[in-house]
């Protein structure tokens, strides 16, 4: 924290908050809004549509409603931060969030490939790298530097 006397006016500021309220650049915003809304696009398919998650010949029964209902829930948890972050300018959350995402959506699509849907993994991989192109945006990092995912000063 640093003081600043002028007569008997004294103003302070606190550099910690300046840096964190500092501008999100357009790139993690349009990435993040984008991510945000197909995001939520899954958690409604996963709730309401839930045959479109599996193949043709799979059967949709209590257990894939089970499940479908923990994607939901984790995606729409994702997309209300991403969108409260984006909202409070909150730079550093808005990172972290991002990187989340991002390592979330990689996962996924590793799994994808693993189990033969390949269509399904380069459209997930490809908004994963979304995803870690936005927090380079953010931060000034790509997400293998160690800086990209810490508190910087």
């Amino acid at each position: 924290m640093s003081a600043y006397q002028s007569g008997n006016k004294s103003v302070q500021t606190n550099s910690y908050l300046a840096r964190e309220k500092s501008a999100i650049g357009w790139l993690p915003k349009v990435i993040a809004v984008l991510g945000a809304l197909l995001l939520i696009a899954g958690a409604l398919i996963a709730l309401f549509h839930p045959v479109m998650l599996v193949s043709a010949h799979d059967e949709i029964n209590g257990a894939v409603h089970i499940y479908a209902g923990y994607l939901a829930s984790r995606n729409l948890a994702m997309a209300v931060m991403l969108l409260a972050a984006l909202g409070l300018s909150a730079k550093r959350l808005l990172n972290n969030l991002l990187l989340l995402v991002s390592l979330v959506q990689f996962l996924d699509a590793v799994i994808d490939v693993v189990e033969g849907r390949l269509p399904v993994a380069i459209g997930v991989m490809s908004l994963a790298v979304l995803f870690f192109v936005a927090s380079g945006s953010l931060s000034g990092y790509p997400f293998w530097k160690i800086r990209a995912w810490k508190e910087s000063d």
